[in-house]
């Protein structure tokens, strides 16, 4: 599918960008990945890292902001991967207005970028924060979800499609509870504060959210979002894997954080469908013959809904500790 492609990626000198374009160059023969970034300094450092692919990569500094620039950059490319937001909740809530330019403003144009050049499909990378936000990060992640699923009411006559990944945070990614756990045993520390002994939370390898995107770019026709079926673990269970027989005292919930991770909430059960390994939230709406085609998925049940509490799959102690030997932490 994306044997010679060209494939353009926002955001991407991140941790995903990166993954994915390892991923993609290991699997396939693009025609070329087009990195797109703000940084000249970690596309400096990204060239380097693949230095035996330079003749298939392009990088290209600009702002999703900048909607001339994005423009520039959609020239003769297949497929869009946008992965480029601003997603620390606190520096989200200290600087709304920076955020709503960068995911929401963004996110338009890209969109209007996609359908000017005559993009096949793009996949937007979403988070579990956007189901019922409580803080504004989770706000304009919302507001970014619904405008690349509505963006295929604009596509007309084009052979064009927009979709959307969810999931939560990678282990081992920044600002997430195992990097946090593993700087304060590095500092000698002898206690893991858990927030609240109640929370969960999914666990989803990096590789796992890159070949869902895969998923999503190969089957999706317009307007779903792709969801994982992974694992949940408990927080208090993740500090005894790191740390066995530590003390965890609870240190209370943070602002705009939530016990467990949702990513199919109540509300949209009505158009959620489950297949083996995923699954599909439709559209409400339809805009083109192509979404007409029937969900060859299980319709779930009424008042659904998938969250890190109420998941089916649970990793136990021995499993986590198993699993953290493969986890890379985001430098």
């Amino acid at each position: 599918m994306l044997n010679n492609k060209s494939i353009l990626i926002t955001g991407g000198t991140g941790s995903f960008g990166k993954a994915f374009t390892k991923y993609v160059l290991e699997h396939y023969e693009p025609r070329k990945i087009i990195i797109y970034s703000r940084d000249e300094f970690k596309q400096f450092i990204m060239q380097n890292e693949f230095k035996e692919y330079a003749s298939r990569l392009r990088f290209f500094i600009g702002d999703v902001r900048d909607r001339e620039r994005m423009a520039r950059a959609f020239e003769g490319v297949d497929f869009c991967v946008h992965a480029a937001a601003l997603k620390q909740v606190p520096a989200c809530e200290y600087n709304p207005a920076e955020a709503i330019k960068t995911n929401i403003n963004g996110a338009q144009n890209v969109i209007d970028a996609a359908l000017d050049a005559g993009v096949k499909k793009v996949v937007a990378l979403s988070t579990d924060k956007a189901v019922n936000p409580v803080n504004l990060y989770g706000g304009t992640k919302l507001v970014s979800d619904k405008l690349f699923i509505a963006a295929n009411a604009y596509a007309g006559n084009k052979d064009i499609s927009f979709s959307i990944v969810r999931y939560g945070n990678v282990a081992g990614s920044r600002g997430s509870v195992i990097p946090f756990f593993h700087n304060i045993l590095k500092n000698g520390g002898t206690q893991l504060p858990i927030t609240d002994y109640r929370m969960t939370r999914f666990w989803i390898s990096m590789r796992q959210g890159v070949e869902l995107v895969i998923k999503a770019l190969e089957e999706a026709r317009g307007g779903e979002t792709f969801i994982s079926k992974i694992p949940s673990f408990k927080i208090t269970d993740l500090a005894q894997a790191m740390l066995p027989g530590c003390q965890m005292p609870e240190v209370g919930i943070r602002e705009g954080e939530k016990l467990h991770e949702v990513m199919v909430a109540v509300e949209d059960a009505p158009n959620t469908y489950e297949y083996d390994n995923h699954f599909i939230v439709y559209p409400q709406m339809v805009w083109s013959d192509r979404q007409k085609a029937q969900p060859t998925g299980i319709k779930v049940a009424e008042g659904f809904s998938y969250n890190s509490g109420n998941n089916t799959q649970w990793l136990s102690v021995e499993e986590i500790r198993e699993l953290l030997k493969t986890v890379e932490l985001e430098k």
